[in-house]
């Protein structure tokens, strides 16, 4: 699958299989966030894998819309510095983000991000020190519905590029 294959088919995914990923595949993913650019290449980030189901379920509860977490084979918790020094803090942590969801869905594996609104009780439940700072994890697994990695675009699921893009100028 080509980089422009991927992000034209990539689905978030929500439900998955009972079914753990292979340390390969996880790796994989991993380095793909490793790997994503970065500002000045700060690499300001840290990530915790987690597969510990008890953790995950914990991790869920950390946010309105994080459910999925606790169903996920892998959650990726993305850590930052103070989110509020930098812009590009976020912006790198997005970037790693996206790397490791396009790379997880060309090897048939389903994500989808989860906001982390409780800081403090996710630092509790990670463990992870003062200074590093969690707003976001992603949620990895063989999706429950496989047709949903084949699945043809819906048509109208995105304005078309007419709509969006002004040329030189508003």
């Amino acid at each position: 699958m080509n980089v422009s294959e991927a992000i034209r088919t990539k689905r978030a995914i929500r439900k998955f299989q009972d079914k753990p990923l292979p340390d390969e595949v996880i790796h994989i993913i991993l380095n793909a966030g490793r790997r994503s650019q970065s500002s000045k290449n700060e690499q300001a980030w840290h990530f915790i894998a987690i597969r510990d189901k008890a953790i995950l379920e914990a991790l869920s509860k950390c946010g309105t819309y994080a459910g999925h977490l606790a169903g996920a084979a892998l959650a990726v918790a993305i850590l930052t510095p103070d989110p509020t020094a930098k812009f590009q803090t976020l912006f790198d942590a997005g970037q790693a983000a996206a790397f490791m969801q396009l790379a997880a869905w060309e090897l048939g594996v389903g994500s989808v991000p989860a906001s982390i609104y409780e800081g403090e009780k996710a630092r509790e439940i990670l463990g992870f020190p003062p200074e590093w700072h969690l707003r976001m994890a992603l949620s990895f697994g063989y999706p429950l519905e496989e047709e949903k990695l084949s699945a043809t675009p819906k048509k109208g699921g995105r304005r078309s590029l007419e709509e969006i893009v002004h040329w030189d100028t508003w």
